[in-house]
């Protein structure tokens, strides 16, 4: 009620030991607060919140124009309600090393238990688009650096992620992931990897954990649980999963509504008063406020 019973601190350790556990970890992507909550309920391990699901809730495509205080404060309301680990996507840290090193204190301070970066220039593009660029190696070694340097809680997770597999081929990618572990990150998220073989020989060459990032309607398959606990991955990141599901339900039941003039068809889709009541711990609230407001003084005072 009003907040988690768990701190930052904890929850970084937290997911510190599940990384190092060598089982898979399913992180949904959060759309809002209250499915965070959801993703906590129905059982997965962490909570992600997506730089493109935020752009896409303000209306905007992911090409660098959010900030790092939109970011933040998306990330205080999520860490604010779920017991879960949260890891966000920084972009490329908004600008330049000091910048990165900025917005690294900027997510330790909003109670998140990680972040990555990427190795896009700055604006970025989604990473399965075509046309994207990226950095130098060494300029992406100074974000990584620069971001070390300014953690302060060491349990927080800084992942690199590189874009290089779409620009500069495997093995770069490969090559950047290693030099990017030696200046500090501590997983490494491949993005928009081809085929099954890709993942294994990203899992042969990097010894940090590793993200596998499953988006839909991407360069990527749709590998399972069992196929990437086979390779050895640690993350299974389903980023965009919940918004499309969302916004596919959004937009068919307002043509519903609007063809038949009631929304009495939909009832069957929707979550119910009782169900929502019940995520939100109305009960809870409820006793809290009893026992603040509703009382009787003892005799003699």
């Amino acid at each position: 009620m009003l907040h988690t019973r768990t701190t930052p601190a904890e929850r970084r350790r937290s997911f510190r030991e599940q990384l190092a556990s060598g089982r898979l970890l399913r992180v949904p992507g959060a759309i809002n607060p209250l499915s965070a909550r959801l993703v906590q309920d129905t059982g997965f391990d962490a909570v992600y919140l997506s730089g493109a699901v935020l752009a896409a809730d303000l209306g905007l495509p992911d090409i660098g124009l959010t900030t790092s205080t939109e970011l933040a404060a998306r990330a205080q309301q999520t860490t604010r309600v779920t017991d879960l680990p949260v890891l966000i996507d920084a972009d490329t840290g908004f600008g330049e090393p000091m910048n990165a090193a900025r917005t690294v204190q900027l997510m330790e301070d909003a109670g998140l238990a990680g972040l990555h970066l990427e190795d896009q220039v700055n604006p970025k593009r989604c990473g399965h688009l075509d046309g994207k660029s990226v950095t130098s190696r060494e300029e992406m070694v100074r974000r990584i650096r620069a971001a070390v340097d300014a953690r302060r809680d060491p349990d927080f997770v800084l992942m690199a992620r590189t874009d290089a597999r779409s620009v500069e081929g495997l093995a770069a990618a490969i090559d950047r992931a290693k030099a990017y572990v030696d200046a500090g990150a501590d997983a490494i998220f491949p993005e928009a990897l081809a085929d099954v073989s890709e993942y294994e020989a990203f899992r042969a060459a990097v010894d940090v954990p590793l993200l596998a990032n499953l988006t839909e309607f991407g360069k990527t398959p749709l590998l399972d649980t069992r196929t990437l606990e086979g390779i050895g991955y640690n993350i299974a990141l389903y980023p965009v999963t919940l918004l499309r599901i969302a916004m596919g339900a959004v937009e068919d039941g307002l043509r519903t509504l609007a063809a038949e003039g009631t929304q009495e068809s939909l009832l069957p889709r929707m979550q119910t008063r009782s169900r929502l009541y019940e995520l939100l711990g109305y009960d809870a609230y409820a006793a809290f406020d009893s026992s603040v407001f509703d009382f009787t003084l003892p005799p003699g005072t």
